[in-house]
């Protein structure tokens, strides 16, 4: 359907749409605007993306930790709070 998608015709059609619509003087407004937004955008789901990864790193919760723990208790089996260490019953 659409073989062609976007031909520089297009853009120009498009373009002299927004100056018609929004006028010459909103225009550079409108499009500093938007840059702002996908600047903050982006920085949020950066900093996102790090929270995460520092949450993982520092010892939060991993997705299959939870279904260890239940398992574990409900066998009655404990384990060591310290990464590498034997479990508490082994020792």
């Amino acid at each position: 359907m659409l073989r062609n998608g976007l031909e520089p015709w297009h853009l120009l059609v498009v373009a002299i749409v927004l100056i018609v619509l929004f006028g010459s003087k909103k225009l550079p407004d409108a499009a500093r605007s938007l840059g702002k937004s996908m600047r903050i955008l982006k920085s949020e789901a950066k900093a996102l993306k790090d929270e995460n990864a520092t949450t993982d790193v520092a010892g939060g919760v991993t997705p299959g930790a939870e279904g260890a723990a239940v398992a574990n208790a409900a066998t009655g089996v404990t384990s060591s709070a310290v990464p590498g260490e034997p479990p508490a019953a082994a020792r």
